[in-house]
């Protein structure tokens, strides 16, 4: 049974659109912008193992306390970029990484093309959202490991995620 059949929002089956992200398939590459809303794909971060953190908004309780964990555990990482995608503007992703000292990960942004949410499967439908999750690639963009949280409200597993990207 597919990871994402059986999501939620507050309680509310949602259906995620595009293609699944699965363990030890190739991981696709995407175009998303950065702050100064350059475009950014995944062959940015070539040589390196990567962690994506999947947010609906980091204006949200949940997306911020992920981002900020993430922003934590990046200052530790060597060799790992930390991607956090959302579909949030820029302009709204610089205010937050100004506001909580964020310098450690990249923010990104899928809201031009959804081209990240639909090749890794995170698009909700009729929402133009994200849903929640991790995607770790590692340093040949192979997926090692993908969580789609199964209630969109909740926080994911970090250390899972954490140990994964380690061990590569």
């Amino acid at each position: 049974m597919s990871q994402r059949s059986s999501i939620t929002m507050k309680g509310n089956p949602i259906t995620l659109m595009g293609t699944e992200a699965v363990v030890g398939q190739e991981g696709a590459n995407f175009r998303v912008v950065d702050l100064g809303l350059n475009p950014i794909t995944l062959d940015n971060f070539d040589g390196k193992i990567k962690i994506i953190s999947v947010v609906p908004s980091i204006d949200t309780g949940v997306c911020s306390i992920q981002t900020k964990r993430f922003e934590e555990e990046a200052k530790a990482l060597a060799d790992v970029a930390v991607l956090t995608i959302s579909v949030d503007l820029p302009f709204a992703q610089k205010r937050f990484a100004d506001e909580n000292c964020i310098t450690h990960q990249n923010l990104l942004s899928d809201y031009q093309t959804h081209d990240f949410g639909v090749e890794y499967g995170f698009e909700i439908e009729g929402l133009a959202l994200l849903a929640r999750g991790i995607v770790v690639l590692d340093k040949n963009n192979i997926i090692r490991h993908v969580e789609y949280v199964q209630e969109v409200t909740n926080e994911p597993d970090y250390d899972k995620a954490l140990a994964i990207a380690k061990s590569l």
